[in-house]
């Protein structure tokens, strides 16, 4: 089992910044990923981020540019820097940590609102 917890999130203006933590525990040993995705108000669930045990790093194209995704290993957490933000952001941010290829743990989410 792997449990995570994000945090964070909150209301910020249009153009501000916000860094999210996602902290890891439990059979970490397991995980060969970690992605942040987001629902925003009647969006499709999207895959905002990721990266890998190695350190490769992938980003939606919706924030290439904005984003940074980053992980302290001795504090198992990972953090994903959001810049510029955006209305468009606004959503619940969820951390994930995948198992052999698959998303398969879940935090409970973070809200984001960014006010225009």
């Amino acid at each position: 089992q792997v449990q995570l917890v994000e945090s964070g999130g909150g209301l910020v203006q249009a153009g501000g910044s916000l860094r999210l933590s996602c902290v890891a525990s439990g059979s970490i040993f397991m995980v060969n990923a970690v992605g942040w995705y987001r629902q925003g108000p009647g969006k499709q669930h999207e895959l905002v981020a990721s990266i890998t045990t190695g350190g490769s790093t992938n980003y939606a194209d919706s924030v290439k540019g904005r984003a940074t995704i980053a992980r302290d290993n001795a504090k198992n957490t990972v953090y994903l820097q959001l810049n510029s933000l955006k209305p468009e952001d606004t959503a619940v941010y969820y951390c994930t940590a995948a198992i052999l290829g698959n998303y398969y743990y879940w935090g409970q989410g973070t809200q984001v609102t960014v006010s225009s």
